[in-house]
């Protein structure tokens, strides 16, 4: 007996299966821009020297077009090129499909434009005050039209703010990172134990052990910050605080002031050490090392000026 009915439903033209998937049925773009550029300027060769192809090249493409749809699109003749009454349809349905990519194309650039525009970026303490300024700075002779909007917090708050979208890239600096969240480390940093060259801690003959540093009370950071993260890792616990600040330049003051001894970032006390403002005391049995991320929620990597301040980031 004949073909079935399914096997009818599956053949098309010339007896060519026809796949399922309209992107297998339907010619791409540039093959519909040829068409348009053909049937505009009458010459297979002016419409391949318009799109930037050789002739060959937009000779094949509209043999492959033709094979596609099973018509024939083109005459060529030594006077030209002149379309068949297909190709004149086919011409008519192509210009509108080229509209619409346009239009879409058109709206994904506003998209992006929009997107450009602005960039939200949230960091905890030591990196917004002694990294991130200098980063923006480079930011910005790139991409100087684009707002950059800062918000300073700890650890805690930089993850929650990513995953609430109120930013689009983030800076932390704790022992791990936050759940949720992708990360690349950007730089390394140590924390330092610190005091004013009045506390015995500043004349000190031998290094301090952990255990002692870990029972004495200190002046802090908060907890959720990733200053006192490391620290209580390290230690293995700490003591109460003798007093708890939320960001890292009133922590130094107090330090200064002779209120008590501290541990910070390296980064953040470079000029009170060197005018021995303040004095950093060694640790005899412990490391207080960390790596600086960029975070960003997990799956969703950077884009746009996110992506190009990340890059600026590196270590």
């Amino acid at each position: 007996m004949g073909r079935s009915m399914a096997e009818g439903e599956q053949t098309g033209r010339g007896g060519q299966g026809v796949p399922g998937s309209l992107a297998h049925r339907v010619p791409d773009l540039g093959a519909m821009e040829l068409l348009l550029a053909v049937a505009r300027l009458g010459s297979l060769g002016g419409a391949a020297r318009e799109l930037g192809i050789t002739q060959p090249a937009a000779s094949s493409r509209v043999r492959s077009m033709e094979r596609q749809l099973g018509v024939a699109l083109v005459d060529r003749s030594p006077r030209g090129s002149r379309l068949t009454d297909a190709g004149v349809l086919v011409t008519d349905w192509a210009r509108r499909i080229v509209e619409a990519a346009e239009a879409f194309d058109a709206g994904a650039q506003a998209l992006r434009d929009q997107r450009d525009s602005r960039l939200r970026v949230a960091a905890s303490m030591t990196i917004a005050e002694y990294l991130l300024p200098g980063w923006l700075v480079a930011l910005r002779a790139q991409l100087p039209d684009t707002a950059v909007s800062l918000l300073a917090g700890n650890s805690a708050t930089v993850a929650a703010r990513l995953l609430a979208d109120e930013a689009d890239l983030g800076f932390v600096e704790g022992v791990s990172v936050p759940a949720g969240l992708d990360s690349a480390v950007i730089a390394h940093d140590r924390l330092v134990v610190v005091t004013a060259p009045g506390h015995p801690w500043a004349r000190r003959r031998h290094p301090l052990a952990a255990s002692e540093l870990a029972a004495t009370p200190l002046i802090l950071r908060e907890k959720g910050s990733g200053t006192r993260q490391v620290l209580d890792a390290a230690l293995g616990g700490l003591a109460r605080p003798l007093i708890e600040l939320s960001s890292t330049t009133a922590v130094k003051a107090a330090a200064v002031s002779g209120a008590g001894p501290s541990v910070l970032s390296e980064l953040a006390v470079g000029e009170e050490l060197t005018t021995r403002r303040l004095v950093s005391v060694p640790l005899a049995d412990v490391t207080l090392a960390r790596d600086l991320r960029a975070v960003w929620p997990t799956g969703h990597r950077p884009t746009g000026p996110a992506r190009q301040l990340l890059s600026l980031t590196r270590v």
